[in-house]
């Protein structure tokens, strides 16, 4: 195994789950929020799941998304 290739992979995964969740995050908030569905107020509870069949791994990671 190649450390070094090994962690730019990861960091590339990464990468790309924080954008494009931060991307679809914004998106439907604003629309939401267009829709008067949500003030733009709140504090959203979000639980994100990373699996990894061939691992075993299965995380769940929770947190809050607070828009004021």
């Amino acid at each position: 195994m190649n450390e070094e290739t090994f962690n730019a992979s990861i960091r590339q995964f990464l990468k790309t789950v924080g954008i494009t969740s931060q991307r679809e995050i914004e998106k439907t908030v604003w629309s939401q929020i267009e829709k008067k569905q949500l003030k733009g107020n709140e504090t959203l509870p979000a639980t994100m799941r990373l699996e990894i069949p061939a691992l075993g791994v299965n995380l769940t990671i929770t947190g809050d998304i607070t828009l004021e």
